[in-house]
């Protein structure tokens, strides 16, 4: 299968371009980083340098891929947690999700692609009684605090996506990530998730799974994974093998 990554060089990226090739598919990873084209070569994909911003030029570059699918796994975040560039990094982030994610959902539709997979967060629903389910209201997004502000932008991401006509629209809300690239080499807080196991939900999302979201964390009662766990068939205690 033809599948296009975008943000394949992201901490989820990676290791989910190695399963996608090691699966057997045909894979076109894209970086807005020239310097970083070569690690996508070095994985076994195809490496399209292209800004998620630019809409004509993303349009282009999912076309020439020819993709069935289409995983969205685009983030603009630091490698550090500083709590001084912190609402900086959340502001751009957020951005990426509303502006970035509407761009990739029309470059998706326009090269044909049957289904969109896209990377959401577990850890942003309004207050209320745990584990939390799919069907569980997120947080407003009214007001300036940084909550707001990420839940604004998670808000136009599961939209763009799930609204997308033509496209099979899968969300994972992935849940807190730790390990290797991450900021926390152990679980930081409820609902954590491994990058691999993170990875590992997206592969499965390819062929598996209704149109809908998943919650994808680890299962200590923060957020129910029972969907993801019989509809995909996730296990958080994947680990990806070297």
């Amino acid at each position: 299968m033809n599948i296009f990554v975008a943000g394949a060089t992201g901490v989820i990226g990676r290791p989910l371009v190695t399963l996608l090739v090691r699966a057997g598919h045909s894979v076109t990873g894209s970086t807005r980083s020239a310097a970083k084209a070569a690690d996508i070569s070095a994985l076994g994909a195809t490496p399209a340098v292209v800004d998620a911003f630019d809409a004509a030029a993303l349009t282009q570059a999912v076309a020439a891929a020819r993709p069935q699918v289409v995983i969205h796994q685009l983030t603009d975040l630091p490698d550090s947690s500083d709590p001084a560039s912190m609402a900086a990094s959340r502001a751009r982030n957020s951005k990426l999700r509303i502006e970035g994610t509407a761009n990739l959902v029309a470059a998706a539709r326009a090269a044909g692609a049957k289904r969109l997979v896209a990377q959401s967060i577990a850890f942003i629903y309004a207050p209320g009684l745990t584990p939390h389910r799919e069907t569980d209201p997120l947080m407003s997004g009214e007001g300036d605090s940084p909550d707001a502000l990420s839940a604004r932008g998670v808000r136009a991401l599961e939209d763009g996506v799930m609204g997308a006509a033509g496209l099979e629209g899968i969300v994972l809300r992935y849940g807190r990530l730790y390990g290797p690239g991450t900021w926390f080499d152990k679980p930081g807080g409820p609902g954590p998730l491994t990058t691999g196991a993170a990875a590992q939900a997206a592969l499965l999302a390819v062929s598996r799974g209704a149109p809908g979201i998943y919650n994808i964390a680890e299962d200590d009662g923060a957020v129910s994974i029972e969907k993801a766990r019989r509809d995909l068939g996730f296990d958080p205690a994947f680990r990806l093998q070297a």
